[in-house]
């Protein structure tokens, strides 16, 4: 289903993962939509501005508490498409277990997380969370991501910087196909992969194309 070429690890940061002895329970927050897929979304959050006001916050300790390690962009999620809605919810083929809660901790530093990615997210693509994990780590691994902290320093940042910066580590994404979301203050937030049914990079939609290139921007580095 992939064939990507092999790259040098995806971010500099170092990783710890924690034991993890149980699945976080989730509850469905909206109702169970069944709808044929026809494209993703790898979003990858910014985990400087993650943590900003929840470095004390004890559920998001392993991302946010530094005793896990440091991390830059860290996957948020891949999450199935179609058309202008997304199938969320479906029945799950199997379960969680917390070895593979473990496994995925490097790249979605979160067990909640983890744990919620798979039940509204996964279940609607594979029949089983080890291969929708398989499949989010493929695609995270093919990415060669930018430096923002130096980037972060430039003058005049702009959204357009951050995604052209994006394109340029990775000769394969065209601009249009790489999402920038910015909070109501225009600090980075995420980055939004666009990628078609055969996981291919294709332009993304309003929604999910975030700020204009000319956008103001920042990039909080944790300081």
């Amino acid at each position: 289903m992939l064939a990507l070429p092999a790259t040098a690890s995806a971010q500099a940061y170092q990783c710890r993962a924690p034991q993890v002895t149980a699945v976080p329970r989730i509850a469905p927050d909206a109702p169970r939509r069944v709808l044929p897929v026809t494209g993703y979304t790898l979003a990858l959050s910014w985990s400087p501005e993650f943590c900003k006001p929840r470095a004390g916050d004890r559920s998001h300790a392993a991302q946010c508490s530094g005793k896990n390690g440091s991390f830059g962009l860290v996957v948020h999620g891949l999450w199935p498409e179609s058309g202008n809605s997304w199938p969320q919810w479906c029945e799950a083929g199997a379960a969680l277990t917390p070895a593979e809660v473990r496994g995925a901790m490097c790249m979605m530093p979160s067990e909640r997380l983890v744990a919620r990615s798979w039940a509204k997210h996964g279940s609607c693509m594979v029949n089983r969370p080890a291969k929708y994990l398989n499949v989010t780590r493929i695609l995270w691994q093919g990415l060669r991501i930018p430096d923002y902290d130096r980037i972060s320093r430039e003058d005049s940042l702009t959204a357009g910087r951050i995604r052209a910066a994006f394109a340029d580590a990775n000769r394969a994404w065209p601009e249009n196909a790489i999402g920038v979301k910015l909070n109501k203050r225009g600090w980075l937030e995420e980055i939004r992969l666009c990628y078609g049914k055969t996981f291919r990079p294709v332009r993304c939609t309003p929604s999910r194309w975030g700020a204009k290139d000319g956008a103001s921007a920042k990039i909080w580095r944790g300081l």
